[in-house]
């Protein structure tokens, strides 16, 4: 598990070990690994340089391991700051190319073709991420998704900041709600919008992978993979011009009742029909079609989508 923040094997075997006993001498410590206590100490040098292990006061010396979640919690940051380092160190190093060099077209932009392909570099887009990933989405899908990202959820689990903009008919997929209200309580900031014109997914700024084709289901047969210009500058502008008039979608830590007219505001300002609204809100259409009603009168708007909007913008600001 920890062969990702470069911990060989067999010394997270020792790690381990150490997890399941409060503490051990050399000696005990090379009994239970089943090796010599003279090739223990290399790899205890290596534990104990990166905070897994710490060596105890008194003798002979007893070693105990680091608590899991703060000795993992610090091997990435190490990891991170590596990465942070090694990018700085490519663009010192591509200073030193000639500038008719620096900046090719062909090195903008990628094709890929391909499921396989296309798949493990959104992952790796995905993964590589550490500071924000924004999304546009939209039907059709190859497959209607029954449940969150894993890799967002992690992404999330890191401290990544990930927004994403849906088009309406995203809220009309079976049981959509209770998977944004999953990738929300992970931290996820979701708004819907009725002008979303494409998938895309930009991680950190710097990379974009988006379809070949409007007519591509889900990026996952061919893709273009857009790096650092203008292009991709104009995509991120585009994400956060979108951004600005986009309507949240409500998690569900609100109580029930308020919480049912969040969603219904929602609905109501992205432009769903009404069977559709009321299927994702489980009640029936005469209900749905009273409650918004009602909601209508309340705030004095003439329509349905203003509505939507004054109420969304009156909730958000509510405690």
């Amino acid at each position: 598990m920890l062969e990702a923040f470069g911990v060989a094997k067999a010394d997270e075997g020792i790690y381990r070990l150490l997890l399941r006993h409060s503490s051990l001498t050399r000696d005990e410590l090379a009994a239970r690994a089943g090796v010599d206590a003279a090739e223990l100490d290399p790899a205890l040098a290596r534990l104990e340089e990166i905070g897994l292990v710490n060596p105890l006061p008194g003798l002979p010396v007893r070693f105990a391991a680091a608590r899991p979640d703060a000795a993992v919690e610090m091997l990435a940051t190490r990891w991170q700051e590596r990465v942070t380092s090694a990018r700085a160190t490519a663009r010192a190093l591509l200073a030193e190319l000639p500038v008719d060099a620096r900046h090719r077209p062909e090195d903008q932009v990628e094709i890929l073709f391909g499921r396989d392909s296309v798949a493990a570099r959104f992952d790796r887009l995905q993964r590589a991420a550490w500071h924000e990933v924004l999304v546009l989405d939209r039907p059709p899908y190859a497959q209607e998704p029954a449940e969150p990202n894993q890799a967002e959820l992690e992404m999330l689990a890191r401290g990544v900041r990930v927004r994403g903009l849906y088009a309406p008919e995203a809220l009309e997929v079976p049981g959509a709600f209770e998977t944004f209200a999953q990738t929300i309580a992970a931290g996820e900031e979701a708004r819907v919008h009725v002008g979303i014109p494409l998938k895309l997914a930009i991680a950190d700024g710097t990379t974009a992978i988006l379809p070949f084709s409007s007519d591509e289901r889900e990026m996952v047969d061919s893709a273009f993979v857009i790096h650092a210009g203008n292009l991709l500058d104009a995509l991120v502008r585009l994400f956060e011009l979108l951004w600005a008039s986009a309507i949240p979608i409500p998690g569900q830590n609100l109580p029930v009742e308020k919480d049912l007219d969040r969603q219904l505001i929602t609905l109501m300002a992205a432009g769903l029909k009404d069977d559709a609204a009321a299927r994702q809100l489980g009640i029936s259409v005469r209900t749905l079609n009273r409650r918004v009603s009602e909601l209508m009168q309340r705030l004095g708007a003439r329509t349905r989508f203003q509505a939507g909007l004054q109420a969304a913008r009156d909730l958000d600001q509510a405690p």
